[in-house]
């Protein structure tokens, strides 16, 4: 006799025991290898720390190197520092300190009115002379100004011609006694009236004539051109008016690279090694093989609370090519014989 179909389809109650234990077995095994993973994932403080590891060395080479030092090749060389970091000590030096080349006096032109920027002929790091022309200004208005004085010093002109005139008719007219003494008094009067008018007119030319040169903006020394700090057609002003975006107060930083000096801050426990005047010996950072003379020009009158350092001026006595201002440069102070 065959089985009822709906028999066979049925389920007994070990098969279902048997099944869920396994899925229990399952999740049981996922939180396991969860739990490990959430476990070495965890940072603790000997993470960071390795332990000393020594690299054999042949017989009579000395002792191993820890890891972590640079081995040149199967030999176990070490690296040895740059020469060029390396410094040398100066005979009979008593302190030595670190500052920065700067020009003695570092001047920064800048027009004595508002205006604007017709033509600037120098760039950056050029030289210029003494009286050389750096930056036009636009003179434009001030050129029509002069040609309306130069019209009413033409009138006033006129004007003492006629008051002349005048004066020397009214001079006959008394002199024979056909007028009266006021007529000449009053002549006189007009002709010095004439005549202070006319000054007044040239005095104004002369202004106009000033404004018109201070368009033209020249070098008051000889030097290098450190900074061009304006442009064509910009306008410049010879004071601020606050904030950032106003237009410029300068229009060129110029400097004498032939008086250089290096300004170092000492710390208060070193200024018994220093005096004005003492020879010092200057050596740049980008060039330490090089050596210039120098002594102590100055030493500021106040200190500096915040940081407790003084400020020391040293004067290079004779720069060259190789010193550029704002580069550092190692001094060593020696001692006074």
């Amino acid at each position: 006799m065959s089985q009822d179909p709906l028999e066979r389809l049925r389920i007994s109650s070990q098969q279902k025991r048997r099944r869920g234990s396994s899925v229990t077995w399952i999740v049981v095994g996922v939180l396991l290898v969860v739990g490990a993973a959430a476990y070495f994932a965890i940072p603790r403080k000997g993470d960071n720390l390795r332990a000393p590891v020594t690299v054999a060395t042949k017989p009579g080479a000395g002792k191993p190197v820890a890891a972590g030092s640079a081995v040149s090749g199967a030999a176990g060389i070490t690296n040895a520092p740059s020469s060029a970091t390396s410094t040398t000590r100066v005979e009979g030096s008593v302190l030595t300190a670190t500052g920065y080349i700067v020009a003695r006096e570092r001047i920064e032109i800048s027009p004595r009115f508002m205006g604007v920027v017709s033509w600037i002929g120098v760039r950056k790091g050029e030289a210029v002379t003494n009286g050389q022309v750096v930056v036009r200004l636009d003179d434009s208005e001030y050129q029509a100004r002069l040609a309306e004085n130069d019209g009413q010093l033409a009138v006033a002109r006129v004007a003492v011609e006629r008051a002349r005139t005048d004066l020397k008719r009214a001079e006959g007219l008394v002199a024979s006694r056909v007028e009266m003494q006021k007529l000449l008094d009053d002549a006189r009067l007009a002709m010095a009236s004439a005549e202070a008018s006319v000054k007044q007119v040239e005095g104004g030319r002369r202004l106009l004539q000033t404004w018109i040169d201070w368009c033209v903006i020249r070098s008051p020394v000889n030097g290098v051109v450190l900074e061009k700090l304006v442009d064509a057609n910009e306008l410049v002003t010879p004071q601020t008016f606050g904030g950032g975006r106003g237009p410029s107060t300068s229009l060129v930083a110029v400097a004498d690279l032939g008086d250089l000096q290096v300004e170092v801050d000492l710390g208060e426990s070193d200024l018994a090694k220093v005096s004005i005047g003492q020879r010092c010996v200057v050596s740049p950072e980008a060039y330490p093989d090089r050596k210039y003379e120098g002594l102590v020009a100055e030493i500021a009158p106040e200190a500096s609370r915040q940081k407790g350092t003084l400020q020391v001026k040293v004067q290079i006595r004779t720069p060259d090519r190789y010193l550029t201002p704002e580069l550092s440069a190692r001094v060593d102070f020696v001692r006074d014989r």
